[in-house]
Parts: structure tokens; C-alpha cells; sequence
């Protein structure tokens, strides 16, 4: 498939155009111009890339993406090492950052709610809502989520003790939790946690669960990847760089 057309099938499908984002969304480094080969992952970190040159990768399609705007514009370092590495062997890049967490399928959080088997959810923007036909208590909750995500979440207590709301948002989202308490939620989960979430929590009389930025973010570009090899016949793989934060 040519590069030009396969980003721009995803460019429409997530919608870039609707986000104002933190690095650009789309092809990032340019490489060969036919694409057959894929390897998809959270984050092109050096792992990343030197594992999609041994499988002869023609691209990479990643949620964190490089040219971050609060990062330094020098080309040195391990950026150097990084894009280096892409342009020897030809390989492009295509990083696709809040799109990819917002889309009502394929996104981080649409996989999560299927993952955590949730129905009637709304979605307001990047925060997902889901009412929950059945209440199940929080610590059932809890083990539902460390089993889906193999790994244990950070739980900070201070809602009920049965759920009947729950909200999410994946990665480092955990300012959004004031979203959650003006929805009603018992319990909010995220990627990652800052110091004023435990008294938010305790004082707003909800739960919260830091389940992981790594963690809350392999199944929307998993998802993405296999829905691209389904509609265009593309040879991709999704390759798991585990990370504990």
C-alpha cells in the first residue's frame, strides 16, 4: 500500500483534525513508499524500532510518537540514535496521540470498556462513562481490572463500596477526574496518579485506580493495527515493549 494513501485512510478514520494536540498526528519520519510490512506498539522507543528492523518493518505505527511540543528540538542523544535508525533502513513513522484515545471503536478507552465488559457508556470528549446494569462491588472491579491488564493497579479508596458509575480515561489522564465527579462516578481509573488525586478522591467520595499509562494504552493501536491489516491486507505485527509505569 502506498504511504500517502494509508495515512491518509487513518487520518480520516481517527479524525486528527478534530484534536489540538501535544505532538503531530500522522507520518512523523518518512520511509519507503510502498508499505507492506507494520509493526505497531505504544511508544517507538530504541526496542521498538530495532525490533521492526529485524522483521524488515516498512513502517511503524505507534500512540507516542516523537517532536513532542514541551521537549527539546535538538536532534541529539538518543533522538538522534532513534530517527537514525528509522532513516538507514527507511522506515516510517506514523504516531497517532489523543485521536487514537478518543475514537468510539478503536480507541484506548472504547477497548477498554470492552475489555472491562461495560455497556451503556457514554463518552463526553476523552472520558468514558458506563452505567452498570448490574452493580458489582469495587473490589470485584478491582480484580476485573488487574486481571484484564496484568498488572496491579495504585487504589486510592474514597467512594462506596458498590459501583453503579464508573469512569475512565487512559494514560496520563488523571486531572480528568473532576470530569468523573461531576458525572457521578464512584470510580475513576486512568494511567497514572499526582499527589492532590488522593485528597480529591477522599474528599469527593469516589475511588480511583491508576492502572498503568503503558498498560491503559496497548489496546487502542493493537486494535488499530489489526483493523489495517483486515481492510488492506497489510503484514502487521503488534510487538508488547512492557513498560511498569
Amino acid at each position: 500500500m502506498q504511504r500517502q494513501a494509508l495515512q491518509a485512510y487513518i487520518d480520516e478514520l481517527l479524525e486528527v483534525n478534530l484534536y489540538k494536540d501535544y505532538a503531530p498526528n500522522g507520518l512523523q519520519v518518512e520511509g519507503k513508499s510502498e508499505i507492506k510490512k507494520m509493526v505497531t506498539g505504544v511508544t517507538a522507543n530504541q526496542a521498538l524500532i530495532d525490533a521492526a528492523i529485524r522483521l524488515n518493518a516498512d513502517a511503524i505505527l505507534v500512540h507516542h510518537g516523537y517532536f513532542w511540543k514541551s521537549e527539546p528540538q535538538q536532534i541529539i542523544g538518543f533522538k538522534k540514535r532513534r530517527i537514525k535508525s528509522l532513516l538507514i533502513n527507511d522506515i516510517n513513522l506514523f504516531g497517532y496521540h489523543l485521536p487514537l484515545d478518543g475514537h468510539a471503536e478503536l480507541g484506548n478507552n472504547a477497548q477498554l470498556g470492552k475489555l472491562w465488559q461495560l455497556d451503556n457508556i457514554e463518552q463526553d470528549g476523552l472520558v468514558f462513562t458506563a452505567k452498570l446494569e448490574t452493580p458489582v462491588s469495587v473490589e470485584e472491579f478491582y480484580d476485573r481490572v488487574y486481571e484484564t491488564l496484568d498488572r496491579k493497579p495504585l487504589w486510592l479508596q474514597g467512594g462506596p463500596g458498590i459501583l453503579k458509575t464508573v469512569s475512565w480515561c487512559s494514560g496520563g489522564a488523571q486531572g480528568y477526574i473532576d470530569k468523573a465527579i461531576a458525572k457521578g462516578a464512584d470510580l475513576f481509573i486512568s494511567g497514572e496518579v499526582s499527589e492532590q488525586t488522593t485528597h480529591l478522591a477522599q474528599e469527593c467520595g469516589i475511588h480511583y485506580f491508576a492502572a498503568g499509562h503503558h498498560a491503559t494504552e496497548r489496546l487502542g493501536i493493537k486494535a488499530l493495527g489489526e483493523h489495517l491489516s483486515e481492510k488492506f491486507n497489510l503484514d502487521v505485527t503488534f510487538i508488547d515493549i512492557d513498560n511498569p509505569v
